[in-house]
């Protein structure tokens, strides 16, 4: 029996890297998703993946998760479409690197407005078509390593990710009497296309610094996100599950991978 059978997800910033790969994992357990990402042509590049190996299990709504107008079309799509929403993952991110000191109110905003803003009313449209349906449901959250512990130029990115922790711990006094469960994952270095583009030496650089010798890929970290998701998990709520292959355990400094 696969684990979600017949269940609705909605994944942002699904259109590849541990998004697209919590998508397709889903779906390869029998889940229906609703993929979203900004870029037009990466999203339909996702369906059309799944699509060739699942065939009518996907759909994909394009636009900037921070949007009101772009969730509700979000939730829209999966009840219209679907019948209902079962799961949630608030994938969407973004990264700006910048010295605190020269860090721009521009840079601010869209880093506190796409990781924070987003995520919290992708959670609060979500958790009302739950509530209204009576069945219940489950939400994760993406955080990173980065919201425990300091990191050179990421300071606002790190404020963020430490804010989605509180996010889940806080949402669980409105969420468990309705028998929806919310949790974090906080990945550590992980392969992706994005990662892979700001280090060309990405998993050289960080297997130095990793106590497990290796970077996780997408598969590790939809690993846990199926878990958090699944029924068996449906006890757990509110809490912030680390994969990183023991890094913030140690607090490797990461220039000394670069000899700093």
């Amino acid at each position: 029996m696969r684990r979600f059978e017949g269940k609705v997800a909605l994944i942002t910033g699904a259109g590849q890297g541990i998004g697209y790969q919590i998508a397709e994992s889903l779906v390869r357990e029998g889940a229906y998703v609703i993929i979203n990402d900004s870029n037009k042509q990466v999203a339909k590049c996702a369906t059309e993946r799944i699509d060739k190996l699942y065939p009518g299990r996907s759909v994909e709504v394009i636009g900037n998760a921070s949007k009101l107008s772009v969730i509700n079309e979000l939730i829209g799509k999966a009840l219209h479409t679907f019948g209902k929403l079962d799961l949630v993952v608030a994938n969407a991110g973004c990264t700006l690197f910048g010295n605190f000191f020269e860090y721009t109110e521009a840079q601010f905003d869209q880093t506190m407005e796409v990781n924070l803003k987003g995520t919290f009313f992708l959670v609060q449209k979500a958790a009302k078509a739950m509530v209204e349906a009576g069945t219940g449901g489950r939400i994760v959250l993406m955080s990173s390593t980065l919201g425990l512990m300091a990191y050179p130029d990421l300071t606002a990115y790190s404020m963020t990710k430490a804010a989605i922790q509180m996010m889940a711990k806080s949402l669980v006094l409105d969420l468990a009497c309705h028998d929806i469960t919310i949790n974090t994952i906080a990945p550590g270095a992980t392969l992706t296309e994005r990662t892979l583009k700001e280090e060309k030496d990405y998993e050289a650089y960080w297997s130095k610094l990793i106590p497990r010798k290796k970077t996780a890929t997408t598969q590790d970290i939809a690993n846990a996100a199926l878990f958090l998701l699944a029924a068996e998990a449906a006890h757990i709520t509110g809490q912030t599950l680390v994969v990183d292959g023991g890094w913030s355990s140690v607090g490797n400094n990461p220039n000394e991978a670069k000899g700093g």
